[in-house]
């Protein structure tokens, strides 16, 4: 008898389960090792149990129930030490953290053994994944080229190279993340360079700095640090780069020149993984592409924080309260001073007029719980409402200003150089029902994102309608904070992971893009009423809030009505305004005009865009 045959890989005995097979395969090694935990623990295989919890854990800090299963293993007999290991780990991962946490404490003798150690196995891991891109061609999405020998073997060698060229996006990929490290081959001889000058071994930290020079060869600081290498070397000494980053950066070139060739000359497209890439080698007609591709990317990957440095925020007296780094995503921000005391009671007061209406505004169920009442109010229903003396003038057009103060700020943090256009405003106040908060385990808003359909269990958002795919970033400004509840939370895409938390305070301004970058929700609103503008915007003209148009048309109506009577009413009768009972206030030419103004010249389109129905999505 033929001996048996070999056992097969686990996804392939699942056999007909296909469905899963694919989920798992797009899922990653990370999550299933969370549900291989479970499956392990109830085999009572304690000690794989543990590390697969372990090793997902490492990856996925935050995970709220993978904590508690941890501290569960640790209080648990028989759960050994060495158990809890990270099966993903690589040797040049652990290495590159641990020259990076001694580079951080100044040690950098120690910090260079690390570092020279990580670069070297990163080259050698760049090879195996290079040597992976050769088989048959694969099915590509991009379109095909003209049928012929010749062809199907240009497009096979293209494929070959593209994938080649993508590999440092794979090497530089921490296991269970999804995200790679930004210039990861770069970044070790910056840091050698540094840390071998620290020691005074200037002739290693030359060659790491002429070895840098062949990526960005323009550095102007590198440049500097060079001159003084060779000055304390000597003019004998001979300082060149690495061999092996000779190489590496000629080979990368040489394949990057075959790849732009044959996208211009034949068609389909690149996303090149290097930012370092010289222009030059890059053909004309494909340079402005090339140029959106890097911007998106950066955009994608870029901290808050490090935005900051770069648009030029400059709003007196409001403060950032956390960035990105501390609401432990990318594109958050939390604001603080956006508004004062009395502003947020103007507003909360149009909020409790506008609740006496019977205009739709008045509360009812929440869409989401009904555990709640809901109500809301948009900007061109509060002027309105105005217009009748319903609601006091001035608050209105305080809700109109404040709004677009808020989009100001919005769009000079995240997209300084780029206009952002209102997608919706409205006011949106949560009540708590009394006596009916016992045992209540739901959310005030379920977990969501604003331009995308989640899909927490494949761990996707899809950009598609029904979503409001057209908008871009989302803002909540906060108006009072005497309730109970309410909190704003950020969590993974599978919408359990949380991985921040905001509380609401008058005057406290939220902004985050709106892709499934920021999943979110709002915590149940147990007593009391949690008020607050919720905000969306678009980079689109055309995808304008036409209701908020309608609006301002409406203010500058009612200021040019009321300016006279007001010059009428100080030149004959010295009326006192000091008081606020009156729904229609006069205000100031200045003030007015000069809000309206800034408003209509931002807001011409060629394209009248639909009206939007109310929606809450706070």
């Amino acid at each position: 008898l033929p001996p048996p045959p070999p056992p097969r890989p686990l996804l392939a005995r699942l056999g007909p389960a296909a469905p899963l097979r694919s989920a798992l395969r797009r899922w990653g090694p990370g999550l299933f090792r969370a549900y291989l935990q479970v499956a392990l623990f109830q085999l009572k295989k304690l000690d794989e149990a543990v590390s697969a919890a372990h090793t997902f854990f490492v990856a996925n800090p935050q995970h709220l129930q993978m904590r508690e299963d941890m501290e569960k293993y640790r209080r648990m007999a028989g759960v050994k030490l060495e158990s809890f290991r990270d099966l993903q780990a690589t040797p040049y991962w652990e290495a590159y953290e641990t020259g990076v946490q001694q580079y951080n404490v100044d040690k950098y003798l120690q910090a260079a053994v690390k570092l020279e150690v990580s670069l070297e196995e990163v080259l050698l891991a760049l090879e195996d994944c290079r040597a992976l891109c050769e088989g048959p061609q694969e099915d590509s999405t991009e379109e095909e080229m003209q049928p012929g020998l010749y062809e199907a073997i240009a497009a096979h060698y293209i494929q070959v190279l593209k994938c080649r060229q993508h590999c440092v996006l794979e090497v530089a990929t921490k296991p269970g993340r999804v995200s790679a490290t930004d210039d990861f081959i770069p970044s070790h001889l910056d840091l050698l360079q540094f840390a071998y000058d620290q020691v005074e071994n200037h002739a290693l930290a030359a060659e790491c700095a002429a070895s840098y020079l062949l990526f960005y060869p323009s550095d102007e600081p590198m440049l500097e640090k060079m001159k003084r290498y060779r000055a304390e070397l000597g003019e004998g000494a001979s300082v060149t780069a690495r061999e092996n980053i000779q190489r590496y950066v000629q080979r990368s070139l040489m394949e990057k020149k075959l790849i732009y060739y044959a996208v211009e000359h034949l068609g389909g497209t690149f996303n090149d993984p290097d930012p370092w890439t010289p222009d030059e080698l890059i053909p004309e007609s494909l340079k402005q592409k090339h140029k959106e591709n890097q911007e998106k990317q950066r955009l994608e990957n870029l901290d808050v924080g490090e935005q900051e440095q770069t648009g030029p925020f400059t709003f007196e007296g409001i403060t950032v309260a956390m960035d990105s780094h501390q609401l432990n995503g990318s594109q958050r921000v939390v604001f603080d001073r956006v508004l004062t005391d009395s502003e947020c009671k103007d507003i909360l007061r149009l909020a409790k007029a506008a609740g006496g209406t019977e205009d739709g505004y008045r509360g009812r169920q929440s869409p989401h719980t009904p555990h709640e009442r809901f109500e809301g109010l948009t900007v061109l229903k509060a002027l309105q409402l105005a217009q009748d003396g319903t609601v006091n003038w001035r608050d209105a057009k305080l809700l109109l200003h404040a709004s677009e103060k808020s989009r100001k700020i919005v769009e000079s943090y995240f997209t300084p150089g780029k206009r952002l256009h209102f997608s919706f405003t409205h006011l949106v106040c949560r009540t708590a029902v009394e006596g009916d908060q016992d045992g209540r385990m739901d959310l005030s808003h379920p977990v969501h994102a604003d331009n995308c359909l989640l899909d927490p269990e494949g761990k996707e958002c899809w950009r598609e309608p029904p979503a409001y795919v057209y908008r871009d970033y989302s803002g909540i400004l906060y108006l009072n904070d005497d309730f109970h509840g309410g909190d704003l939370f950020f969590t993974e895409l599978d919408a359990v992971t949380v991985t921040a938390q905001v509380h609401p305070k008058c005057g406290r301004l939220v902004a985050f893009s709106s892709g499934g970058e920021n999943p979110h929700g709002v915590w149940a609103v147990t007593r009391g009423r949690r008020c607050a503008i919720a905000l969306w915007y678009t980079l689109s003209p055309e995808h304008a809030e036409q209701e908020r148009m309608e609006a301002e048309d409406l203010m500058r109506q009612g200021d040019v009505e009321q300016e006279p009577s007001h010059a009428d009413v100080e030149e004959h009768m010295g009326a006192d305004h000091s008081g606020g009972a009156s729904p229609e206030p006069p205000m100031t030419k200045g003030r007015a005009r000069s809000t309206s103004q800034r408003r209509t010249s931002g807001s011409e389109s060629g394209q009248q865009p639909q009206k939007l129905r109310a929606r809450d999505e706070f």
